[in-house]
């Protein structure tokens, strides 16, 4: 009876460290939950940002043409008023080669982003096969402890 007692303890404590673990998983498994959510917000801002890239890109290819156009009409009206066309068209192109740059400098930062939340997904993975794994572990000690309480008896 003392033993079986002992025993009786035992398998208590293993339950309570068995419900312990699995809250531990559900926990895990919120944090993962909710990291994902982060990636996938993430995710839409990128994708946000990219469209607002490619219409500021469509407006400069537009703003480019206007201004072309623009240049042509001034050369045929008159000769004095080329300087100024001209004027005109290298602060456009300027302004081009400044919205190149900063279009590189979100492309770049896209990209990076991209790379860092893969990263962080490849963490997550990880993680979460390393708690599946030690999970599987303590399942595998509870089935042993299991047989051998059986065996026992």
């Amino acid at each position: 009876q003392e033993e079986k007692k002992h025993l009786t303890l035992k398998v208590e404590e293993l339950e309570r460290k068995l419900e312990t673990t699995s809250a531990q998983n559900i926990e895990f498994l919120q944090v993962i939950a909710k990291r994902e959510e982060s990636i996938h917000q993430c995710q839409l801002r990128l994708e946000e940002k990219t469209r607002e890239c490619s219409s500021l890109a469509r407006q400069l290819e537009m703003a480019i043409e206007d201004a072309k156009r623009q240049v042509e009409q001034a050369r045929e009206r008159a000769v004095s008023r080329e300087r100024a066309a001209h004027s005109k068209l290298l602060d456009l192109e300027t302004q081009l080669s400044r919205n190149k740059t900063e279009l590189n400098q979100l492309r770049r930062s896209r990209d990076d982003a991209e790379r860092q939340f893969e990263s962080r997904l490849q963490n997550l993975k990880d993680r979460l096969e390393q708690s599946e794994s030690t999970s599987r572990s303590m399942q595998n000690y509870i089935q042993f402890l299991k047989s051998s309480y059986a065996n026992v008896f």
